[in-house]
């Protein structure tokens, strides 16, 4: 409310805000009829379900009404999730062109399939032909007839570059709507309007497409498909049939990239999301900075670009060959004089978005939070249309829609009053994980399907998945959870339990039920206590059961008959980084209730295992691990011993299926996807005609610790140990060799001897200290000054909206011996950047060791510099501040940061 946090801890503010509030409630009872505000359902109410994984860039899905969910994916496989099978298959795969943002883009089911078998595939042309396709097949069963194929709209492209588009969507009455991108380079316009009317330029001109009322380009098109694989132009679009110069196709024009789009099925009104240009801040003699844009669409219009953006702010003409800027746009009366354009030159008027937003917060709209601007529009709900849903979402999301953003990776559920302008908007499920969310529905089953994309680009990923998200309207199960101050010690071994943390979200009174070492129920109190009097494993459960008779079982795994040995590594400094020529002396101490310890000499300093490692950037931590002693037992193989795995395999003899060795042996790190896959899928034909049954009950988490088990047990691993005293000194050289900024990890890992009434009761403990580069990236400074912001730069994190006397602190820096930092810097095109850093100790206000200047300024493009700075340290170790200061504007953007690099 405009206060710093301290000011809420001053028990007269606390005080004075409580007699606001009781002042403005009065002494009458609260009316809560009164009250307009909609209960939003509480989150764990939604299940979510991963139905497939591994997908290979999806694109957009569409229910087969009575089979399950069609998908498209962009290398061109359709597939489909089938609700009886509870599996994915793949229907087809179309022949086409793979590349830019081309390929598979978009999926429409037609509304009479039942009676038709009609589907509808946007797609890239094969060969040498750049243009977009948009045909109809004909789908029986799961065979997709590709001589069936009506081709109703042929959309020529320049296939070098950019904006596909690539939506299909069908609405009321029928009618077919497919969304274009502009296809035009946005790289070369310093992130404002793309409108280069120079020859031989029409690519970097959005003109000639979104502007141009004679182009398909840069458009949500409208048409009806007729039964004989051509289509009508529906009453109501935006250009007549028959002006000349006009396209009647047209729905909306002045789109950049409108990828995904909904129709409301009770009004008709369209909903789209158009992702925005690049420009990070404004410019008054170019335009607004860059904006997405949440759209709606009544009737047929123009929505500005390349002219407008967002609210009707407008771009500059700008005359290319000169660099001079000229007047700007009039939302009111647009004019494409381009040579580019084919079509008309005086435009509709522009309209203005829904929902505007940039990279950084919005003041309009506070809830859309800051980063990357790739806006998607999701489904209108209207319970009505599904009539048959077994599980239906609640009254809360009637009228409602829902919005998504693939970059920042959240959903919204945005109220529309009743003229369907914007009033609010909640999050939806904002504690689960949502990776690039790509398209979603709600199906005729009453449940919400989500398809995500996964965080990598142009790439298959373990996190592209298919959900099923299903509302829980009735009382909830309960959910059981133990805690335990001990696990592992010597017999008599007594354990306090509690199962407080077990909950009910429905508020329901829990009774529980312990089983410590029998199958009958030895406590019923919420925190008991048991002893174990013999050594052994034991699994101990909890069983919660609620006032409606739901219940839920937890267990917890305890060991009885050795207690936990205790190792450290102790080194001459607290410096935890490392440089060239360095040295570190160290020294490894294990002591044992039972066996002893190194001090004594009753523990054989040759049990102790002491490696030292070099690991490259980029690569796994595994193989420091690798031939040491593990924490008990792998926690892979805990996992694979609660499966069927054993019944058809083993560690090294064959059973149904291949050991273990054997599967270490032929596959690597680089295989783990595919393991994964397998093992989550199962399949047949890699080891014989042996059939592999699926573990869907298995989370990928969980598989993937198997996998890295498998791995460990290569017999290529651990031969070239280079096993160390317990006691000694290492040096740092490996990275030079391997020209990398990794890391080096120095481990000891110590089994004991275990206890002679307990099998298999030995345990291992291990420590490790990692010595990492000297180098510290800003995002990742553990204070900030406020207003800043994390961009991306050239694939580098940097830390944006630097002013005067902003400032990074970075802790626990080791200063002894440092003599330069070296601080990596960004700047952009068309800013004058001025001022300096400076290097404090201890605080923004404290002893400066060293200190820089920053200047630059190139109209043609923006450059990384890097300054290296004497500095000249007063303590041994302290925190470190990083404080820009302005030159004479006080608001003055100092430039980006990315990090700064210690040299000793």
């Amino acid at each position: 409310m405009g206060h710093d946090d301290a000011t809420f801890e001053n028990p007269d503010f606390l005080n004075h805000v409580l007699g606001g509030i009781n002042y403005a409630i009065g002494d009458k009872a609260l009316d809560y009829s009164k009250s307009k505000t909609e209960r939003i359902p509480e989150e764990n109410r939604y299940v979510r379900k991963v139905l497939d994984f591994n997908l290979n860039e999806p694109m957009e899905l569409e229910e087969l009404p009575g089979r399950g969910i069609l998908f498209v994916e962009r290398r061109g496989a359709l597939k489909l999730y089938d609700f009886k099978e509870e599996k994915t298959k793949q229907i087809a795969q179309l022949n086409l062109f793979y590349g830019n943002e081309d390929g598979l883009l978009g999926i429409a089911v037609d509304p009479n399939y039942q009676k038709n078998n009609w589907i509808y595939l946007f797609y890239s042309a094969p060969g040498e032909i750049s243009e977009q396709r948009i045909s109809r097949f004909t789908l029986v069963g799961d065979s997709l007839d590709f001589a069936s194929e009506k081709n109703l709209l042929t959309i020529p492209t320049l296939r070098k570059c950019c904006h596909s588009g690539g939506a299909l969507e069908f609405g009321p009455d029928g009618n077919l709507f497919i969304g274009l991108g502009d296809n035009t380079n946005p790289f070369e316009s310093s992130g404002y309007a793309p409108i280069d009317e120079r020859e031989g330029r029409a690519l970097w001109d959005a003109q000639k497409s979104a502007a141009n009322a004679n182009d398909l380009r840069g458009k949500i098109l409208r048409i009806k498909p007729e039964d004989d694989g051509t289509y009508s132009i529906p009453e109501g679009n935006l250009f007549l049939v028959g002006t000349p110069n006009t396209r009647p196709e047209i729905y909306v024009m002045g789109c950049r990239n409108p990828f995904r789009f909904s129709v409301d099925s009770e009004t008709g009104y369209l909903y789209w999301g158009d992702v925005g240009p690049d420009a990070g801040k404004g410019d008054p003699n170019r335009g607004p900075h860059g904006m997405g844009e949440f759209d709606q669409a009544r009737k047929a219009g123009n929505w500005g670009w390349p002219y407008t953006r967002g609210n009707n702010q407008a771009y500059n003409d700008y005359d290319f060959t000169t660099e001079t800027p000229g007047e700007k746009f009039n939302p009111a009366k647009l004019i494409n004089d381009s040579p580019n354009n084919t079509g008309i030159k005086e435009l509709p008027p522009a309209q203005e978005s829904l929902i505007w937003f940039s990279y950084s917060a919005s003041e309009e709209f506070p809830w859309l939070g800051s980063g990357g601007v790739n806006p998607m529009a999701g489904p209108i709900y209207h319970a009505s249309n599904y009539p048959n849903a077994a599980n239906k979402f609640p009254e809360y999301f009637e009228d409602k829609i829902l919005l998504y953003e693939w970059m920042r990776d959240w959903i919204y559920v945005v109220t529309l009053d009743e003229d369907h302008n914007y009033v609010k908007a909640d999050p939806f499920m904002p504690s689960d994980e949502f990776s690039h969310p790509m398209d979603m529905l709600f199906a005729s089953d009453g449940n919400l399907y989500v398809l995500e994309y996964g965080q990598k680009w142009n790439s298959q990923n373990m996190d592209a998945r298919l959900n099923r998200i299903s509302y829980v309207s009735g009382n909830r199960k309960p959910v059981s959870r133990i805690i335990s101050d001990k696990m592992v010690g010597s017999q008599p071994f007594t354990v306090n339990f509690s199962g407080a943390e077990s909950e009910d979200f429905d508020k329901d009174k829990l009774r529980y039920e312990w089983y410590f070492n029998s199958d009958e129920v030895q406590d019923t109190a919420m925190e008991p206590s048991f002893t174990f009097n013999e050594p052994g494993n034991y699994t101990v459960r909890l069983k919660v059961t609620d006032d409606a008779g739901n219940s839920d079982i937890a267990t917890q795994k305890i060991l009885v008959g050795n207690d936990i040995p205790e190792i450290k590594i102790e080194l001459d400094t607290k410096n935890r980084t490392y440089w060239d020529g360095h040295k570190v002396a160290y020294k490894v101490v294990v002591t044992d209730k039972q066996d002893g310890s190194t001090l004594e000499g009753t523990i054989d300093p040759k049990d102790v295992k002491v490696t030292f490692d070099y690991i490259p950037e980029g690569e796994d931590m595994v193989k420091a691990t690798i031939g040491h002693q593990q924490n008990t037992i792998p926690e892979g193989k805990l996992i694979m011993d609660d499966t069927d795995c054993k019944a058809c395999h083993a560690i090294n003899i064959k059973v149904n299926g291949p050991s273990y060795e054997e599967i270490a042996a032929r596959y690597s790190t680089k295989d783990k996807n595919y393991l994964i896959d397998k093992i989550i899928k199962g399949g047949s034909g890699v080891w014989g005609e042996s059939m592999m049954s699926a573990h869907p009950q298995l989370k990928v988490s969980e598989v993937d610790k198997i996998v890295d088990y498998i791995l460990s047990l290569s017999s290529d691993k651990g031969k070239d140990e280079n096993l160390l005293d317990v006691q000694g000194e290492v040096n740092f050289n490996a990275h030079q060799a391997k020209d990398s900024q990794g890391k080096y990890v120095l481990m000891a890992s110590y089994t004991d001897k275990g206890s002679k009434d307990q099998p298999e009761s030995s345990l291992s403990v291990r420590d490790q200290i990692i010595f990492k580069f000297p180098k510290y990236e800003g995002t990742k400074a553990d204070e900030k000054s406020g207003g800043l912001s994390n961009w991306e730069v050239e694939g580098d994190q940097v830390v944006g909206s630097i002013k005067n006397d902003s400032y990074l602190k970075f802790n626990d820096i080791g200063l002894e011996g440092l003599k330069n930092i070296e601080l990596l810097i960004y700047y952009g095109a068309d800013y004058p950047y001025e001022g300096k850093v400076e290097i404090r100790e201890n605080s923004p206000n404290g002893t400066l060791i060293g200190e820089s200047s920053l200047k630059y300024f190139n109209k043609e493009k923006g450059a990384k510099k890097n300054y290296l700075i004497p500095v000249k340290p007063t303590k041994d170790f302290d925190a470190l501040y990083l404080v820009f200061k302005g030159s004479g504007d006080k608001e003055q953007i100092i430039a980006n940061f990315n990090a700064m690099v210690l040299k000793y």
